[in-house]
């Protein structure tokens, strides 16, 4: 027998499928989906047992949705969208520059009856985030979308909240928030680790969750996410903005993060005749070790400066920033000086919705300055090596990652211990390598080995194209250097 939440995830997904008949993508699904269910969850905190005071302006709620019909119905949404697309807070975040995308308005009285039929406040927050989640969860997987480089892997979320331990008291921020899986995470971990009470709960609500995404729609479903999940109020914990463009000024305790693929920060232009041309964006920071258009380098070095001293960080970081020269030398020299880089975890690939993603995660600590190094021993996890996973026949889940778990040991990494996958490289060894190359292996990778088993021609082919790629950015960027100094 089919349980409550089961019922109305069927609902959700088959009304899904009913409107992706008629053009409607999963992410134009899901946004329309995040609109009208805040707008009958305000409306349902209006009433009893809640009777609070409607956060929604007079006229624009969710009863007057149900008062229309028709081509009217249609006009009065979007005109619902528009207004609620300025205020300030929460509001602002969810609606900012909200479309219909649901032209039949007989189709969109469907979808506002279906949700009318539910009482959301009602529902377990476990109930709601998992029909949320899901939604987005299916977003990602749908390659047209593009939505899938927002969306991390949970089962790898869940191993780095697991081994970075936040807790209570703490501000964690992503300054890459995506969908919310970070933040999410931790808020699920300290709930679960700790016995909350009654004001401890409500700074952890209010007061311990933070994050920014330059994508409006996806703020939006970040925002939408952490509220069906119990966390934010009035005032949104997400921000919409370039996180790359100014030190914030906030610093906090721990962050957690997955900034979005692709090396170079560029921008959109329009030439003289009137056609679209890209350029790179470089960032002039003060705070900043170099400055450089990479915008993966940019976002470890920002990192870096939001990061309270003895804050912790873990990042989720494309191969090129390990071995990288020029500025990614200058980058990986002053970490390892500045802060104790202490862990690196080689991702397998087959595991990103983009394709072809080679990527790691990056753990240290902000220290204060000191003129020895902070760091001593970078503990280097081999999970790529001889691992082969897709992400619809063999996807990576926790049970994979449960022997990292064990090697990294939070709870005294002075104990651990060196096995096959997982190595130590000391402060000097590091140092002395051609451009502090961190791109360090030690494994026989089998398939190089057994001609049988060679990797498919497409992936070897998108291999060795994103190898030259790599290396025509490098001369392109020394290149803009040498012409720079003329």
């Amino acid at each position: 027998m089919l349980n409550k939440s089961s019922i109305i995830v069927d609902k959700v997904w088959n009304y899904c499928n009913v409107l992706r008949d008629d053009g409607v993508s999963y992410g134009d699904y899901v946004e329309q989906l995040t609109y009208l269910i805040f707008l009958k969850m305000a409306d349902e905190q209006t009433k009893p047992p809640f009777n609070k005071s409607s956060i929604i302006i007079p006229g624009l709620d969710w009863q007057s949705l149900l008062e229309r019909d028709g081509d009217a119905l249609e006009v009065h949404y979007r005109h619902i969208l528009i207004e609620l697309g300025k205020q300030k807070g929460m509001l602002g975040i969810i609606f900012r520059k909200a479309q219909n995308k649901i032209q039949d308005p007989a189709k969109l009285k469907r979808l506002i009856m279906l949700i009318n039929e539910e009482t959301w406040v009602g529902l377990d927050i476990d109930v709601k985030g998992d029909i949320y989640e899901g939604l987005l969860q299916k977003n990602a997987e749908d390659s047209k979308s593009g939505a899938g480089q927002y969306f991390t892997p949970r089962s790898l979320i869940k191993t780095i909240v697991e081994v970075m331990q936040p807790e209570l008291e703490m501000k964690i921020y992503d300054p890459a928030c995506g969908t919310g899986g970070f933040l999410l995470a931790a808020h699920d971990y300290i709930s679960k680790i700790y016995n909350l009470d009654k004001e401890q709960k409500k700074n952890l609500k209010f007061n311990t969750l933070f994050g920014k995404d330059i994508v409006d729609g996806v703020a939006r479903l970040c925002v939408m996410n952490l509220y069906l999940h119990g966390i934010g109020g009035e005032e949104s914990p997400i921000e919409v903005g370039d996180s790359l463009s100014a030190d914030p000024g906030d610093r906090f305790e721990m962050v957690l993060t997955n900034p979005p693929f692709g090396k170079k920060s560029s921008i959109t232009i329009m030439n003289s005749e009137g056609k679209a041309d890209k350029q790179s964006l470089v960032y002039e920071r003060p705070d900043f070790w170099a400055t450089t258009s990479n915008k993966q380098l940019n976002f470890l070095q920002h990192v870096k400066t939001t990061l309270a001293i003895n804050g912790k960080a873990a990042i989720v970081l494309p191969d090129n920033v390990l071995f990288e020269g020029g500025a990614g030398e200058t980058v990986r020299r002053k970490l390892l000086h500045e802060c104790d880089v202490h862990t690196l975890l080689r991702l397998p690939t087959g595991i990103f919705y983009a394709s072809g993603v080679k990527a790691n995660v990056l753990f240290f600590d902000r220290k204060p300055a000191s003129e020895e190094p902070w760091s001593e021993n970078l503990w280097i996890y081999d999970l790529r090596t001889n691992k082969h996973f897709t992400l619809k026949q063999n996807p990576m889940n926790y049970e994979d990652l449960k022997d990292f778990i064990k090697c990294y040991y939070p709870k005294n990494r002075r104990e651990r211990k060196e096995t096959e996958r997982f190595k130590v490289f000391t402060y000097d060894e590091l140092i002395q390598r051609e451009s502090t190359n961190l791109d360090i292996f030690w494994l026989k990778d089998e398939s190089l080995e057994d001609f049988e088993n060679l990797p498919n021609p497409v992936v070897l082919a998108r291999d060795i194209i994103e190898d030259l790629e790599t290396a025509l950015e490098q001369f392109s960027d020394l290149y803009e250097d040498l012409d720079g100094e003329k």
